[in-house]
């Protein structure tokens, strides 16, 4: 519920009323900015996407019960003499204009973020942010509204922060970054008390060129803390150091760091750790086995750490930890085939976490990776594929399904083209008691791999 009525929508946004609106509510319930997903209540916002401009669905939304719209002026006119036509007596709903809906979006979300008055988290890094922001919404002991999806982006951020209701204690935002500026964008947005970087990493080196500039980039949600702030920071993060200074209070995670794991114990499915933190240690059962999410956690738990939140408070709430779709998911198939579906993104780091992992399920019968190129890596982009074929032969993996024409460079057993052709070759290849793992760039769409096999094969009752 964004508690704000209209005139101060306005104000905080920088719009102009175009048209008042009959419904009963004084203010709006979320904002959105898809058409197709308005609910009534919501307050539309037309935004210029690449491919169309939003103020063009703004009547559909406003059919739909929106509560009002924020779309340019040109569009605030026409939505206006057409409910001037239908005359009075009919309901209708606030039009706000403004000539960049983007930037009015983004202001009235920082209006929002203010007037809820909590600590804000923001979370970066290579890889792992939305591991870390899930087991952070799961453990952190208060009331918690964390960015849904990939709501990480100078529009996702602002949708996410709309979203949070009045009784939040705590705002948690993914924060993504692809360039120069872009971070610190989404801190003018959300101005974070604590700054998280889950790690650096060789992740948009084609547009960013070195491991160097990757950490500048991520580095500017430090600058984003002003003087107000604490940072949560990998340890072993020799190219952050530049960034830091001694103003800046920080809290390290992983071996050797102020938050750490003294004693580890994998089970089957849980994983159990004695971490060491500041404010003493705890005992902690996680639910999954998987290392990387190890480090995720101690990084979850040290932005506890820099709340002054208890380690035991923390500990008490590991099962509420529930990770997001195509991040991990373990899914069981019929005929005692587990299917380990991580194929929400790739990049060298998390590959290597995800065969890793694969390779250390030495329990099961054959370990076979169905393999999307990563992207972005630019003109080294074949040897990291070819660092993963060596590491592939190394940990015993295999058969090998490279989709696409970037997993040539894995020297797959096996390579096809699509994501439909890797599902029919799976469904016929797979037997008894094999684990198998999908992971690639997202632009390959291995989710429909996952998705198939599902289907074709069946899963069995949880």
């Amino acid at each position: 519920m964004i508690e704000f009525e209209p005139d101060r929508i306005a104000a905080e946004s920088g719009a102009e009323i175009a048209a008042g609106g009959t419904g009963g509510e004084r203010w709006p319930i979320r904002a959105a900015i898809d058409s197709r997903a308005v609910e009534p209540g919501d307050l539309f916002v037309g935004i210029n996407g690449v491919h169309s401009d939003g103020g063009e669905f703004a009547d559909a939304a406003l059919a739909d019960g929106a509560w009002g719209v924020l779309v340019e002026p040109g569009h605030a006119v026409r939505l206006r003499e057409a409910q001037d036509d239908r005359g009075a007596g009919t309901s209708s709903g606030w039009i706000f204009s403004a000539s960049d809906p983007a930037a009015a979006l983004q202001r009235l979300a920082r209006a929002w973020r203010r007037e809820l008055g909590c600590p804000l988290v923001g979370i970066t890094g290579s890889t792992g942010k939305t591991s870390v922001k899930d087991i952070s919404r799961a453990i952190l002991p208060l009331r918690v509204h964390a960015s849904p999806q990939n709501f990480n982006t100078e529009i996702g951020v602002p949708l996410a922060l709309l979203a949070a209701p009045r009784e939040t204690e705590l705002l948690v935002m993914e924060m993504a970054m692809r360039g120069l500026g872009q971070i610190e964008e989404l801190c003018q947005i959300a101005e974070p008390d604590v700054a998280a970087i889950t790690n650096i990493g060789p992740v948009h080196l084609e547009l960013l060129g070195t491991i160097e500039a990757i950490a500048a980039a991520k580095a500017e949600i430090l600058t984003g803390l002003g003087d107000r702030g604490r940072a949560v920071l990998p340890e072993d993060a020799e190219a952050l150091k530049p960034h830091l200074h001694d103003a800046l209070t920080t809290f390290t995670f992983g071996a050797g760091g102020d938050v750490f794991a003294e004693r580890t114990e994998v089970g089957p499915t849980s994983v159990k750790a004695l971490i060491g933190t500041p404010h003493g240690e705890a005992e902690f059962e996680f639910p999954f086995t998987e290392q990387h999410n190890l480090a995720n956690a101690l990084c979850a738990v040290a932005i506890g750490v820099a709340l002054d939140l208890e380690p035991a408070a923390m500990a008490e709430r590991t099962s509420r930890i529930e990770f997001s779709r195509l991040r991990g998911e373990r899914v069981r198939l019929q005929g005692g085939i587990m299917l380990l579906n991580d194929c929400y993104n790739a990049n060298p780091i998390s590959m290597r976490a995800a065969l890793d992992h694969l390779a250390s399920q030495t329990d099961a019968g054959r370990r076979i990776a169905i393999l999307g190129g990563m992207a972005e890596l630019g003109p080294t982009g074949p040897g990291y594929h070819d660092e993963v074929a060596s590491l592939l032969r190394e940990r015993g993996i295999g058969p090998v399904i490279g989709v696409g024409d970037l997993a040539r460079d894995y020297s797959p057993d096996e390579w096809v083209a699509t994501p439909d052709e890797a599902a029919d070759f799976a469904a016929r290849e797979l037997r008894e008691g094999d684990v198998v793992l999908i992971k690639g760039s997202r632009s390959v769409g291995l989710e429909l791999v996952a998705d198939r096999l599902r289907i074709d094969l069946g899963e069995e009752p949880a």
